[in-house]
């Protein structure tokens, strides 16, 4: 089943905006990652209490750094690429770029907070994955905090990335596994860090949920990941999913160890289309990605532009180090 385009995130014709030098970019308070993120109230799952609150306020207008995320570009050879990576200066600089957020008014979704594990990560309305009904059922469409994000050289849907799924949400995510035919799962992150739940586990031997058998057939341990194959079953249809677990990365730092890493990326990009989760981490898999095929086709990366690209689909990057991997990552290509 091939992709249809994805909705245009590109504001409307309007008269020529100057975006404002990077070097000067909004500055906000500092607030630390896990008050961004939400309370721990949310973490424990608390429905009842979930809020939604607006995490920044940019007084720069919206069509000028959604310009300056459209035509944002830095291209640099692999020696480039080497100086960058260390330029701790310029990287907060680019970091600081309109991150894009939205805001509860922006989603018109009654009840979204219920689903949501962070309160203030929201999905961008243009390109947010809506879940059909099952079998065609008459209701309005369902809600699941995950965008549709395009690939290289702008590839359509290339990507889905999602919040890790939560207890009351995991029959959600494997409908959309099921919906958009996703043959791989990239889950980039432990199921509990620092004392603090960030998925359900949504892989076992043998289990029935929601509306689907799921059937672990091989698990296999590889240099710095695990590989997984499952088998998806729906009445009388079974799919097959390869769910691929990195757990190296440390939550707010960067991987110490890049080769395995590396290998995950090349053996993920064998396959058409991958379901990864988050904004942190996964940002980088999908940039580091992007940047790997820029390199081996072009010998430049625009880790910059692919930045501002997923931006503009979903808000990634939650703190600078995620960045600074992207760059790391290229260096050894």
């Amino acid at each position: 089943m091939s992709m249809s385009a994805v909705h245009s995130a590109s504001p409307p014709a309007e008269e020529p905006v100057t975006p404002p030098p990077l070097t000067t970019p909004p500055r906000k308070a500092s607030v630390r990652l896990q008050e961004r993120r939400g309370s721990n109230l949310s973490l424990l799952l608390d429905v009842n209490t979930l809020g939604v609150e607006t995490v920044c306020s940019v007084s720069t207008p919206k069509e000028v750094w959604l310009q300056l995320l459209h035509t944002s570009s830095r291209p640099l050879t692999h020696t480039l690429l080497q100086e960058a990576a260390i330029d701790t200066n310029t990287l907060n600089v680019e970091y600081q770029i309109p991150p894009n957020f939205v805001n509860a008014a922006d989603l018109d979704v009654p009840g979204h907070m219920m689903k949501d594990r962070y309160k203030t990560i929201l999905p961008n309305p243009e390109s947010r994955v809506i879940l059909r009904n099952p079998d065609d059922e008459p209701g309005p469409d369902r809600y699941i905090n995950a965008n549709y994000i395009r690939g290289y050289k702008g590839a359509p849907r290339a990507y889905i990335a999602t919040q890790g799924p939560m207890v009351h949400t995991v029959g959600d995510f494997w409908d959309m596994v099921w919906q958009e035919r996703s043959s791989i799962i990239v889950m980039v992150t432990r199921l509990k860090e620092n004392n603090e739940v960030r998925r359900h586990k949504c892989c076992f031997p043998t289990r029935r949920i929601g509306r689907f058998l799921i059937k672990v057939k091989d698990s296999r341990e590889k240099d710095g990941f695990t590989v997984t194959d499952m088998e998806i079953q729906l009445h009388s249809e079974c799919r097959h999913v390869r769910h691929y677990w990195f757990t190296s990365w440390p939550d707010h730092h960067i991987p110490q160890c890049i080769a395995p890493y590396l290998r995950l990326v090349e053996e993920v990009e064998t396959y058409s289309k991958s379901l990864v989760a988050g904004i942190g981490r996964t940002g980088c898999f999908i940039a580091s990605t992007i940047g790997c095929q820029q390199l081996r086709e072009t010998g430049q990366a625009d880790v910059l532009e692919t930045v501002c690209q997923l931006r503009l689909d979903r808000w990634v990057f939650s703190s600078l180090f995620p960045l600074q991997s992207v760059f790391n990552m290229q260096l050894h290509v």
